[in-house]
């Protein structure tokens, strides 16, 4: 879901790369329709959520957020404080993505968070500390709780840093998992590799 009032936005909504209110029970819908074919075939369970996306031309105004298990929907257009207080009505987990500088070219880094951290790090559940071929070792650091892996949108980002969570395979468990970041672990999956 992006800010429908920034150029960003207004050219996501246009070429309908967002999901809309009016589109978030049918999404949902179809997520669950996937949630049981992938548990019966491969026992494999699939979370609903979106990502709240602020982007800008500036780095320091850009965040991304994901909301896993998101139940009705959240404008983008809203403050930050405002999100996270329904987000957590919702017993969704948030999750702060790609949070520092990446190494992609031609990306603008999504900082905001990152720099507001004093203010916004009692709301978010888990800071993403690798994407793709970053580690954001500043998480570390700051002993945040984190995940890595939240951006996959081609084939090859397939073979990237992924999260490991020793715990049940239920919604509730891995959202316990990941808030207070007990048997969390991530590794680095490349082509050929295993886990």
């Amino acid at each position: 879901m992006v800010n429908g009032k920034t150029a960003y936005g207004k050219i996501a909504n246009r070429f309908r790369f967002s999901v809309r209110e009016s589109q978030l029970p049918d999404y949902l819908r179809h997520i669950q329709e996937e949630v049981k074919r992938a548990w019966d075939r491969y026992e494999m369970l699939v979370l609903p959520g979106v990502e709240i996306t602020k982007s800008s031309f500036s780095s320091e105004q850009s965040a991304h957020v994901l909301l896993i298990d998101l139940k009705t929907f959240i404008p983008a257009e809203w403050e930050f404080e405002r999100i996270f207080f329904e987000a957590k009505k919702q017993d969704a987990l948030i999750v702060a993505c790609h949070p520092h500088h990446s190494s992609e070219r031609m990306a603008i880094d999504t900082l905001y968070l990152w720099t507001h951290r004093e203010k916004y790090a009692p709301f978010i559940d888990a800071w993403e500390i690798a994407n793709r071929d970053d580690v954001f070792n500043v998480i570390s650091l700051k002993k945040y709780p984190y995940i890595a892996g939240s951006d996959f949108h081609r084939v090859r980002h397939l073979y990237s840093w992924k999260t490991m969570l020793n715990c049940e395979k239920e919604i509730h468990a891995i959202k316990q998992c990941i808030r207070y970041n007990r048997g969390v672990a991530i590794t680095l999956f490349r082509n050929g590799t295993p886990f």
